[in-house]
């Protein structure tokens, strides 16, 4: 689309969900833009995006294993905050149990995903 000049149809108000801190530490990006994987569970990309319902805007985070080109873990929450896309990587690898020291798990820099959850911020369970 880009090399033909062609851009999708925008509607409504543009929401930015990936505001980058520049002060804030970040992991190196152990991929370089290299997305390619030989095998499942090498390498996990994850990103989370809005979708206007009825109700109002949904935040969907979502983790995909590159080499299936499939979703493996995913949330919806009305709210773009730490714990779902914690909780999106935590269904991941519940349902795949991938070897930890071989997966590559990648990300934006977007504050959900370079972001520390506290005991104090994490959901009181019953």
């Amino acid at each position: 689309m880009k090399r033909l000049g062609l851009q999708g149809a925008r509607r409504g108000k543009v929401i930015r969900t990936t505001v980058p801190d520049k002060a804030s530490p970040c992991p190196l990006d152990r991929v370089n833009r290299q997305f390619k994987a030989d095998r499942a569970n090498q390498l996990w990309v994850s990103d989370c995006t809005y979708v206007s319902t009825w109700q109002g805007w949904q935040y969907v985070a979502f983790v995909i294993d590159v080499y299936a080109r499939r979703i493996v873990g995913w949330r919806v929450s009305s709210s773009m905050r730490t714990d779902s896309v914690l909780d999106a990587l935590e269904q991941a690898l519940y349902d795949r149990q991938p070897d930890q020291n071989k997966l590559i798990h990648h990300s934006d820099r977007g504050s959900q995903y370079v972001s520390i959850l506290t005991p104090s911020a994490s959901p009181k369970l019953a």
